[in-house]
Formats: structure tokens, C-alpha cells, sequence
């Protein structure tokens, strides 16, 4: 059945909405992501602009996260602690990427920038965590999140430590601050929860174990989407409440089945499936950019 969609001004399948929104709450439970960053690139890719399919895609990231949130909780997995830290960055950034995204939008160049930002992000986080994952599969040793020491430099020297009993591990209050003022950036920018950045940072530099920063990488990911869902809503009048509900039906329960499935994987198994998806979707969107041009202009359009 297909329906219209009013503020994206298109006609869409509700089963492929749904489905999609399943597809990301699963990914959602199983990796500890808002999922935002694969839904707003195959939102655009079936003709939702770019400006909708970002705003509209955190309010499913609100739903995939609450129930992603709540299944790691009763497993002991979130560190509410040092994720209500991160949040009070995020609450921050994403305030002041909203008001980027108006620029942007003003300025004309809004939907160039998201995709060459992802392209970029996706790039550099999916091929580090495929090499270090598939190195540690490979050797059979411990992965660089319980075998290597903490990296030396700024991270080790920021003042204001920390010490986070569920997680573990010691953390300076500037650097999660700082970490969930970039989430709160993107989360706005991009439509992504900021998961799929959080994740990497919080094994690889932070030394959060994987079952530990996945579950807190949900609790946080909620209160950025939630933040950003309200500011696009009153700022750019972006959301297509339509689309976002046919997509938090579908990734509710996602989250759920993903969730069940993320207990019966190793760490870095988790990991390197994740980089393969990462990596897919930064192809996908790298071949948009550089092959729809040059169809424009061998069709004899404009710039």
C-alpha cells in the first residue's frame, strides 16, 4: 500500500517504510547505534529529501533507542552514569547544529554537505574497525578493547577524572563532554543518532568494553535524537510525522530482535559486521555523488 507523505512531498510503500525501520532497530540492538546513519542515506535513496529524511529519521532513532535501551539495561549493560555526562554535551551540539542546518539550508548548499560528510565519516570509521577486528579474529588474541594499554596523549592528560564502576574505566569529564558535543552536532546535521561514531571512540579510546559501550551508546543516542526530534520540529519544520511513525513502528521491535542476537557474538564479530555495513553504505553514497553529475551534464544540464 503506498501513501503520501506531506512534508516530504512524496508517494512511498508503507511496507518498504516499515521495513526499513526494522532493518535499522535491529542494527540498532545489535550494535548500540541509532541507526541513523544507514536510514538517512536509503531514506534519500527512494526520493525523501535530504533535509526530511534527516530530521524525520530521530524520531525512529527516539523509538530503535528506548527499546535497545531498555533490553541492555536489564542485562546490566548501561553505565548511566557516564552516559548522562555525554548527554549534557549532546543537549549542546545538538542545539547548535540545528541552527547549522538552518545556514545551510539558507545558503543553498544543505543536501552537497550532508552526503560528502558522510561519505567521509563513514569512510575513516569503517575501515579502522574492519582492520582491527579482522586482525583480531585472524590471530585468535585479545582485540586492541581488552589486550592494548590506553593510548598515551590527550586523552590521558584531560584534568577532571572520572572513575565509572559499570564500564570499568576512568574517564576525564572534558573528553565526554567534548565527545557528546560532537554526537549533538551530527545528530542534527546528518539524522544520525552519532552511534556509529560513539562506538568506535568509546572501545578504541575510551576502553569501554563492547557489551558496555554498546548499551550506553543506546542510552545516549535517545536523548540526542530526542533533543534534535524537538529542534528540527520548532526550528526547521522538517519532520514528516508520518514517515516517522511507519518508521518507529518498524525499529521498535527491531531493536528488540537485535538485541537477542548481539549476545550470541564475540566482540569483534559484532565489530567487523559492522564495518562491512558501514563500508557498503559510504560506497553507495561515494558512487551518488560522483556519478549523478556527470549524468547532468552529459544530458546537457546546469551545475
Amino acid at each position: 500500500m503506498s501513501i503520501f507523505l506531506p512534508v516530504a512531498g512524496v508517494q512511498l510503500s508503507a511496507s518498504l517504510l516499515l521495513g526499513l525501520g526494522g532493518v535499522v532497530g535491529l542494527l540498532s540492538g545489535l550494535f548500540g547505534v541509532g541507526g541513523g546513519f544507514l536510514l538517512t542515506p536509503l531514506l534519500m535513496m527512494i526520493g525523501v529529501p535530504p533535509a526530511v529524511a534527516a530530521a524525520s529519521d530521530t524520531n525512529q532513532i527516539v523509538a530503535a533507542s528506548v527499546s535497545g535501551t531498555l533490553a541492555h539495561g536489564r542485562n546490566g549493560n548501561v553505565d548511566f552514569k557516564l552516559g548522562l555526562l555525554m548527554i549534557v554535551g549532546g543537549l549542546l551540539g545538538g542545539t547548535v547544529g540545528t541552527g547549522l542546518v538552518r545556514l545551510l539550508r539558507q545558503v543553498g548548499n544543505f543536501d552537497v554537505v550532508v552526503k560528502i560528510v558522510y561519505v567521509l565519516m563513514l569512510l575513516v570509521v569503517g575501515v579502522f574497525m574492519f582492520l582491527e577486528s579482522y586482525q583480531a579474529l585472524r590471530k585468535k588474541t585479545p582485540s586492541l578493547e581488552a589486550a592494548a594499554p590506553k593510548p598515551p596523549g590527550v586523552f590521558e592528560r584531560l584534568p577532571l577524572k572520572v572513575y565509572f564502576a559499570v564500564s570499568g574505566v576512568e574517564c576525564s569529564l572534558l573528553a565526554l563532554f567534548g565527545l557528546g558535543f560532537l554526537i549533538g552536532v551530527l545528530a542534527a546535521l546528518m539524522g544520525v543518532g552519532g552511534g556509529f561514531i560513539m562506538l568506535p571512540v568509546m572501545i578504541y579510546l575510551l576502553r569501554i568494553p563492547t557489551m558496555k559501550a554498546v548499551g550506553t551508546s543506546l542510552f545516549t543516542v535517545l536523548f540526542t535524537a530526542i533533543n534534535v526530534t524537538m529542534s528540527q520540529t520548532l526550528v526547521n519544520q522538517t519532520v514528516d510525522l508520518l514517515l516517522a511513525l511507519l518508521l518507529l513502528l518498524g525499529s521498535a521491535a527491531g531493536a528488540q530482535i537485535g538485541t537477542r542476537l548481539g549476545r550470541l557474538l564475540r566482540a569483534e564479530q559484532l565489530r567487523i559486521v559492522f564495518s562491512l555495513i558501514v563500508l557498503g553504505v559510504m560506497v553507495k553514497m561515494a558512487y551518488d555523488l560522483l556519478v549523478v553529475p556527470a549524468s547532468l551534464i552529459g544530458l546537457g544540464g546546469g551545475h
